[in-house]
């Protein structure tokens, strides 16, 4: 999927572990696993305005668009 979540590496630059994430958030900890893994197909704007508050970041800094092979389309 060319949507790549980033989460972990906005956590670390945070200094902050999931645990503490998804308890200022509200969702449950295997969420934000899920989440950081990119084993989820879409997120609520609401989860990801709370997500960006709490680590003072921009939705680009947790998503990133990477383009499938060049030439590719993937649709």
């Amino acid at each position: 999927m060319p949507i790549v979540v980033t989460l972990d590496v906005m956590l670390a630059k945070r200094k902050m572990r999931s645990r503490e994430l998804s308890e200022r958030i509200g969702i449950t900890e295997q969420n934000v696993s899920l989440l950081k893994s990119g084993k989820v197909k879409g997120v609520r704007f609401e989860t990801l305005e709370s997500i960006c508050r709490v680590l003072d970041c921009q939705p680009g800094d947790i998503l990133e668009y990477r383009p499938d092979e060049p030439g590719g389309r993937s649709e």
